[in-house]
């Protein structure tokens, strides 16, 4: 092993000692109970029981009232909005007959959300984005509650969903679970089009029917969209994570290599339940090992800054505590191996056919930048997912992949990376710590130094920029007001066209905020989850217009060169009775109990770490009575 990687996974593990302990004791001991007892809901009651199959199928009611079949839990975040969540909605019966072939029997245990953060770019929508993967975890642990289940398939591919429900799942570490992914679209227009339109639009050189056409051409079909934002770096870590089968991440939905791929998912929930020979609880597969692994396979993929967030999200709720140090370490030496929009021009099929998550596992194992002894539900070691799936006469085999890339544009060995370390770096300084994504940054735009322009809402930004109060000039952006406490952290993708607009007439410019960017941010440098965040009295709230601004992506600094001493804060987050509309006065509660960007940004706690000695912060929510200031210290 790289001595980083093994080091940070011992301090990961060590921090993570007492609050691990007790989960795996949890995990553990609802397993050997698994294990004696039988299928789960053979101990429910007979009117408990009779209400879990009332509504089932002939085949399915006789296999439901006997209690020899292991039973399968279905949760799925489907809708026929969203494109890559469109072909689920053929899963369930697809994967009740493999289920049942297998010698278990299934069930659409519940629902989750899914909503679509391209549609709710710029707007309030966004602002509840990320406040919906708690959602999605709590609707998870909602359907895996009736006790009738020894393992579950997660239908779920997209930004906040595949969060949502693996924290869910984690919180049944004892369940097996087998992640099915949908696939990408088929490519589309071409993204260095598709981003030159945008700018073009942002110019006022074309208008909304070309856009329109240009957008349309690019997400055009069922599938995840193509380009490599937050959703296809949550595909390539859950398989890293060893919890899809080898090389299903890529494949293209309705193909009957993706059907034969959903059966088999099916199948193997099955195969590792309690009941048989290969019992694998996710429990056991989110380890320490495996949460490092998921943090090379994101920054050696250049992949979305939103997993800095997910992950130590993800991580406490296998209770483990993941921090942005770790990532930071991780990221000097993890090298930048792939080249997908919005860091290349190349999208997730074109990184598929130049040899993908085979020949990018294969290449890190083989150089000791992830560790291979891990459970996974193929099995024992990562070396499974060296193998890529095919149908040879009908039937899925699994085929060693030995080659390397096929296309070094896209993909590339370690031996010959595209950059020497990983593609996110994280920065701090005395405006706090904050995320960096320098994968798609040209080097030139590493490091700038300019006034600041103040802004409270992204809005503001966006008028200025079309008033012309923008031109000529050298600044860097702070948006604050933008933080999870504030109003949800939203994405401020929309801010992305504008300033590279700006960037290619020479202007330096830059973006700090508190508020989060899309996976899909490209070349405009910015630093993004500052926390502590402006609403809970971080430094950014005392920046003024023209106070210079130091941000520096390579040496991983960021600095205000002002005296903010004796300065109070300015501007404000939306009171309750002002933060209405599109649903989002339901979630005020959320504002008040979320933790920081640095913790998850998110409302739950370090699993098995719930005792008052433990003390709030370390990926907890804020204890009733604690202001975020408070737990900031």
């Amino acid at each position: 092993m790289n001595p980083t990687i093994q080091q940070v996974t011992e301090r990961v593990a060590a921090r993570s000692l007492a609050s691990r302990t007790v989960y795996l004791e949890r995990v553990r001991r609802e397993g050997e109970l698994a294990r004696s007892r039988g299928p789960a809901r053979a101990h429910l009651g007979c009117a408990n029981l009779a209400h879990g199959f009332a509504a089932a199928g002939p085949e399915d009611k006789p296999l439901l009232r006997g209690t020899a079949k292991p039973g399968v839990a279905i949760v799925t975040s489907y809708n026929d909005m969203l494109s890559a969540h469109q072909p689920y909605e053929t899963y369930p019966g697809e994967l009740k007959t493999a289920v049942r072939r297998a010698g278990g029997v299934a069930q659409v245990a519940g629902g989750v959300p899914a909503m679509c953060d391209g549609i709710t770019q710029g707007r309030a929508g966004m602002e509840l984005s990320l406040y919906s993967r708690d959602v999605i975890a709590m609707a998870t642990a909602i359907a895996l509650s009736h006790d009738m289940f020894d393992a579950s398939l997660m239908l779920g591919v997209c930004d906040k969903i595949v969060p949502g429900l693996l924290i869910g799942a984690l919180h049944f570490g004892h369940l097996p679970a087998v992640f099915v992914p949908a696939g990408p679209m088929t490519s589309g227009l071409p993204n260095k089009v598709k981003a030159r339109t945008r700018q073009l639009f942002a110019e006022g050189k074309v208008g909304r029917d070309e856009l329109l056409d240009a957008e349309s051409k690019s997400y055009h079909s069922p599938g995840t969209c193509t380009f490599y934002g937050t959703a296809n770096s949550n595909q390539v870590m859950v398989e890293v994570m060893g919890l899809h089968l080898p090389g299903s991440t890529f494949v293209n939905p309705h193909t009957p290599l993706r059907h034969a791929l959903t059966e088999a998912a099916g199948a193997r929930a099955v195969e590792i339940t309690a009941h048989g020979p290969e019992y694998t609880p996710v429990g056991e597969v989110v380890d320490e090992k495996a949460i490092v692994n998921a943090c090379v396979a994101l920054l050696a993929t250049g992949g979305s800054t939103n997993h800095t967030l997910h992950l130590v999200a993800i991580a406490a709720a296998a209770g483990i505590v993941l921090t942005w140090d770790d990532l930071a370490a991780l990221s000097k030496v993890v090298p930048s191996l792939t080249k997908m929009y919005p860091n290349g021009q190349a999208d997730v099929n074109h990184f598929r056919d130049a040899g993908g998550m085979q020949v990018l596992i294969g290449d890190l194992l083989d150089n000791g930048l992830l560790h291979g002894d891990v459970l996974t539900i193929a099995g024992r070691g990562l070396d499974h997912y060296r193998s890529a799936p095919a149908l040879k006469e009908d039937a899925l085999v699994w085929e060693e992949v030995t080659a390397g890339s096929a296309d070094l544009d896209v993909l590339r060995p370690v031996s010959a990376p595209f950059s020497a370390d990983g593609g996110i770096h994280m920065l701090d300084g005395n405006l706090g710590c904050a995320v960096s994504k320098v994968s798609s940054v040209k080097p030139e735009h590493l490091v700038i130094e300019a006034p600041a322009r103040v802004f409270d809402d992204q809005l503001q930004l966006l008028r200025a920029f079309e008033a012309g109060e923008l031109d000529g000039q050298d600044f860097v952006a702070v948006i604050r007001y933008q933080g999870p406490s504030a109003n949800g952290m939203p994405e401020l993708h929309k801010l992305t066209p504008p300033l590279a607009v700006l960037l290619d007439r020479g202007q330096r410019v830059a973006i700090v905020t508190d508020g989060r960017m899309s996976g899909a941010s490209g070349k405009v440098p910015a630093a993004i989850h500052l926390s502590p965040e402006a609403a809970d009295g971080g430094p950014i709230a005392l920046v003024r217009d023209g106070d210079l601004i130091r941000l520096d992506s390579a040496a991983g600094t960021l600095d205000v060169l002002a005296d903010l001493s004796g300065r109070t804060p300015e501007g404000r987050a939306l009171s309750d009775a002002e933060w209405v509309g599109t649903g989002r006065e339901l979630f005020s509660a959320f504002r008040r109990m979320t933790g920081h960007a640095e913790h998850g940004a998110g409302l739950f706690g370090v699993n098995g770490a719930e005792s008052a000695t433990h003390g709030p912060g370390i990926g907890f929510a804020a204890p009733a009575g604690f202001a975020h200031t408070e737990v900031a210290q």
